[in-house]
């Protein structure tokens, strides 16, 4: 907040988002108003303000701001008795030609917010009790804020950061029908919120959907968002590697580049010998390797892992790494199993399924097994663990 925001806070006497102490005596009150402020229960969507060293009635108390008396108010976020742990930060600011001391806190994303197993509200100018309905109202902001991880804002990010033409040519127009478009006079921004590219905020900003989606730089703000294809020349990872590419465009451009690079890696084997014409014969069929490929791209984790999605590409099999383990109803004992599916990122299958790369939910690995077999390779192997999981793909004989 900039000095002028919080001098306008400090002078509004009846303002329900601050709260003015004349020393850092008094921790308890101070906790039950960072509480209060966390909880936000009249929905500002704004940081509340707690001043040390100012009357009740806005003088200055002239207090000394020492770094002693800083790193106590720091140390009030993370000593156990505010749960869930409240977005804050104490700063010395210099208001009105005065150093005070200033504790900003932002509105929690998991409330209701604890102090000592109470909960804090501000009503008006005052703290006080939360009630039964009022607690029931904050436990639904916290359902309401509880977001899957695809379309979480990235606050930082920049909504210049998303490609607007990228947007309109090439997703826009898969996720939306002609005829709505023709009726569409909405700005750039409200279909970015509305297609959950972006977040209203405040402030509005992209969500990792929108970065992964039509991100200029998807990688910048989400590390792992890219694959890694090594060719290797032999069997084993020590041997020599004769190509590696990686892989980093939004996900329209990503899927198709990942499409080519694995039409360019197969071998075809051309049998004259059986029939009255030629027949060619992969050595992996396409579909089977897309398959595995896409998947790991939906379902891995992009909150957990900056690792990208591998495919290490040997002379008898191609090895596909997913930094992401089983996840809701999937588990090790049922992974690739029938009706056996749920989605990390829901809202990243839907852009799959809108960009023409996902046809059927839930039939990934099954069709991947069935071209294998037809293929006459042998079946796809999984190795699954709690935070990744391996696919391996032999090549046929």
């Amino acid at each position: 907040m900039t000095d002028e925001e919080l001098k306008t806070l400090l002078d509004d006497l009846e303002s329900d988002r601050v709260e003015r102490k004349e020393s850092g005596k008094g921790v308890e009150k101070i906790c039950q108003a960072i509480c209060a402020f966390a909880n936000d229960m009249s929905d500002y969507r704004l940081p509340g303000v707690v001043f040390i060293g100012v009357k009740d009635n806005g003088t200055l108390a002239n207090l000394e701001i020492t770094d002693q008396l800083l790193q106590n108010l720091s140390a009030l976020r993370s000593d156990g008795n505010i749960v869930p742990l409240p977005a804050m930060t104490v700063q010395k600011r210099k208001i009105q030609g005065v150093d005070l001391a200033v504790i900003i806190v932002q509105p929690s994303d998991s409330p209701p917010v604890r102090f000592k197993g109470t909960i804090w509200i501000r009503v008006g100018p005052r703290r006080a009790f939360a009630n039964v309905d009022e607690e029931r109202r904050l436990s639904e902001k916290r359902r309401y804020k509880d977001l899957p991880q695809d379309i979480r804002p990235i606050h930082s990010a920049p909504m210049e950061g998303l490609d607007e033409y990228l947007f309109l040519r090439k997703y826009l127009p898969t996720a939306v029908s002609a005829h709505i478009l023709d009726q569409n006079h909405r700005s750039v921004e409200e279909q970015l919120i509305a297609t959950k590219l972006a977040h209203p905020g405040p402030p509005v900003c992209p969500t990792v959907l929108g970065e992964l989606t039509v991100g200029k730089d998807p990688t910048y703000w989400i590390p792992g968002a890219f694959v890694q294809l090594i060719r290797i020349d032999g069997y084993e990872l020590g041997d020599p590697v004769q190509s590696s590419q990686e892989l980093r465009s939004a996900m329209p451009d990503l899927l198709r580049e990942i499409d080519q690079l694995l039409k360019i890696n197969i071998h075809a084997s051309v049998d004259m010998t059986t029939g009255s014409t030629e027949r060619r014969q992969p050595d992996y069929p396409l579909v089977a390797l897309q398959q595995i490929v896409r998947n790991a791209i939906l379902h891995r984790s992009y909150e957990h892992s900056n690792a990208p999605v591998r495919i290490y590409w040997f002379k008898d099999r191609v090895e596909i790494f997913n930094p992401g383990g089983p996840y809701g109803q999937v588990n090790k004992q049922n992974f690739g199993q029938p009706g056996a599916y749920s989605y990390r990122n829901p809202n990243l299958a839907t852009v799959l399924k809108d960009l023409g790369y996902v046809q059927q939910f839930g039939m990934g690995i099954s069709l991947a097994r069935k071209e294998m077999g037809a293929n006459g390779n042998p079946l796809p192997e999984f190795q699954v663990e709690d935070t990744h999981l391996a696919v391996i793909m032999r090549k046929r004989p």
